[in-house]
């Protein structure tokens, strides 16, 4: 994908933000001429963000109804939200389960100059160590940012993380954007969890359980089981065609 600086912007026809803090605040007023469309394409807090007030969308656009939900309470605004799904579900893999592979869905575990850590990194090394210690076979799915060399001593996935929990009978991680499209798959998710870490309830709602003791690991891993179907479908969003759906809205609004 090209990369630019708002210096070397090429010409276009529709500005997308994903967020209401300063960077995308700055952008959108430097840019101010183009029309404005706010998509959540990761997960926001459902608290007022101090810019959002300066952004005025023609659109905003969600994954799912839960996702809508908390980005509006972001934008502070009760607009509808056109919910269009994920892409990353445009192309769902079979899952064929593996036995015994626990996938590891990680985090950043420490900050460095790209940006900060989550809470609770430590507790999910330690949370992958006693599911080792206990015969399971972990495969991890590194966040793009973090530190692989703390997980070489175990296999890493080459695919990314959606397609990778398709070998998985079940997966672990600090909750976030693809908790969510791991059980669209079909496979079942453990939040680890810290006192420090705050993401939206619907992020929860899709966790078998939440652990927050490494002791805890193996038992929620054993028991791990799937959200009611109510559940997925409010934070999985429509399945199938999302890319297409969300490039047709974008378009509608460009000039």
């Amino acid at each position: 994908m090209p990369v630019a600086t708002p210096d070397t912007a090429p010409r276009a026809d529709l500005l997308v933000v994903t967020g209401a803090g300063d960077w995308p605040a700055d952008c959108a007023a430097r840019f101010r001429k183009l029309p404005l469309v706010a998509s959540s394409l990761a997960y926001q807090q459902p608290v007022r963000a101090a810019r959002a007030k300066e952004l005025h969308p023609r659109l905003i656009t969600s994954s799912s109804p839960a996702e809508a939900r908390a980005f509006g309470a972001y934008l502070g605004t009760r607009r509808r939200i056109k919910v269009v799904g994920s892409p990353q579900t445009d192309g769902l893999p079979e899952r064929k389960p593996e036995p015994g592979l626990v996938l590891v869905l990680t985090s950043v575990t420490h900050p460095d100059g790209t940006g900060s850590a989550a809470p609770g990194t430590e507790l999910l090394l330690a949370s992958a160590e006693k599911l080792a210690a206990a015969g399971k076979r972990i495969l991890v799915g590194p966040h793009p940012r973090e530190d692989r060399t703390l997980w070489d001593r175990y296999e890493i996935s080459d695919v990314a993380s959606v397609q990778a929990t398709a070998r998985a009978e079940a997966a672990i991680g600090i909750p976030g954007t693809v908790f969510p499209l791991v059980t669209a798959v079909g496979t079942p998710v453990v939040g680890v969890t810290d006192p420090a870490l705050t993401v939206p309830d619907y992020l929860l709602s899709v966790c078998s359980s939440t652990i927050s003791d490494a002791e805890q690991a193996v038992a929620a891993i054993d028991s791990a089981q799937l959200p009611d179907a109510r559940t997925l479908a409010d934070a999985v969003g429509p399945v199938g065609g999302s890319a297409r759906r969300l490039l047709d809205v974008w378009s509608r609004f460009a000039r």
